[in-house]
């Protein structure tokens, strides 16, 4: 491809990995709806939402969903302009590694000269003509040769939820490319969720970014890595390569073969191991939605603080997440000296909980799941 010619659109693919489950927005999210799946803001899932921020840059028989069995229908049912093929369920789960390689075959089954982003469902991007700037550039420069793209978002705070990019000095524009407006960095190291002091370090120097798990690669880049740093999923990915076109061998060879395949995700497996990374500067607002209190920050709140999309009301309550996805005989929610907590109602289940244990409902989950007069729940 000459790098002074327009980009085709007709070669970049879109990956997007829908099959989570979502278990620390139980009770809303189940296995069957998880929370890729559900519209807690807006009319749009979180899904659908992510599909439309790429159709202005990617064709529709270009972007493929990567989810699993339980959630096929519905992953068809939200994407019905997208082809029946292009939804792909993994047998079982293998973390991201497995969908990434699996995504690759896929995307070099119909062009050894893909470029292929790698997105998550469940993100939040409100400035969709940014994030469409950036990824748009990122696969520009991912198509030029050998770089793996990571777009990396500058943290507005010292969370010590996410993963972390050192990000070194910013890349000029090759000889003869065409100059982006997107920002570049080598990327100097990944480092994984830290304590607050080093987070609060990372923000204050200014050289860190968010490792928002958002990949930009050309197939040719990507299996070379995996060759190099992956060599069991490098052959796993030529043998799915050669039965792509066809769904249904695909997923004959794909339910031989996943549940042996290694757990390991995209970030240990290759990223972190790879000297050919770059960052793309995230210039635009981002949100990953990890748990109930997430959803504070999207949520107008009131002069105590509480967050709330419910009939409520309360006396000497504070700072609470009240969220009621009944769809019938709804009620009021009623709240009496309450803080820090999180409270949903659904139409089988209502969840109770502080907001600091948040992250404790996925161990919930885990007892539902242990529960045979419960598990229906899940």
């Amino acid at each position: 491809m000459s790098t002074k010619s327009k980009p085709d659109i007709k070669d970049r693919y879109v990956i997007i990995m829908a099959g989570g489950r979502g278990e620390r927005f139980w009770p809303l999210s189940r296995e069957k709806m998880p929370k890729q799946l559900l519209t807690l803001l807006g009319k749009r899932s979180f899904l659908q939402s992510a599909v439309d921020r790429v159709l202005p840059i990617v064709p529709v028989k270009n972007i493929f969903i990567i989810t699993n069995a339980a959630q096929v229908a519905e992953v068809r049912k939200q994407l019905p302009k997208l082809p029946k093929a292009n939804v792909v369920a993994e047998p079982v789960g293998r973390d991201t590694c497995a969908a990434v390689t699996l995504g690759a075959a896929l995307v070099g089954a119909r062009s050894a000269t893909g470029v292929m982003a790698v997105l998550p469902a469940d993100h939040v991007i409100p400035e969709a003509k940014k994030f469409q700037q950036v990824l748009s550039d990122a696969f520009d420069v991912a198509a030029r040769g050998q770089a793996i793209v990571t777009i990396g978002i500058k943290p507005s705070e010292p969370a010590t939820g996410y993963g972390y990019i050192h990000t070194g000095a910013g890349l000029p524009t090759p000889a003869g490319a065409r100059k982006t407006k997107t920002i570049f960095f080598k990327a100097e190291k990944f480092v994984e969720k830290p304590d607050f002091a080093t987070a609060l370090d990372y923000v204050n120097s200014g050289q860190y970014r968010w490792n928002a798990g958002m990949f930009v690669w050309s197939f040719i880049t990507v299996t070379n890595g995996l060759e190099k740093h992956q060599p069991e999923m490098f052959a796993a990915c030529q043998r799915w390569f050669k039965v792509a076109n066809d769904p249904a061998r695909l997923a004959k060879v794909l339910a031989k073969e996943y549940p042996a395949i290694k757990k390991i995700s995209i970030d240990y497996a290759l990223m972190e191991k790879a000297q050919n990374v770059i960052v793309a500067d995230g210039a635009f607002e981002w949100d990953d939605l990890g748990a109930w209190p997430a959803l504070a920050r999207h949520i107008k709140a009131d002069a105590e603080g509480n967050c709330a999309l419910a009939d409520f009301i309360h006396v000497d309550a504070a700072r609470n997440i009240i969220y009621d996805a009944r769809t019938k005989n709804r009620t009021p929610i009623a709240v009496v000296g309450l803080r820090d907590s999180i409270l949903v109602q659904t139409d089988d289940a209502v969840l109770l909980a502080h907001k600091s244990q948040a992250q404790k409902i996925k161990d919930l989950v885990k007892q539902l799941a242990g529960d045979a007069r419960l598990k229906k729940l899940i």
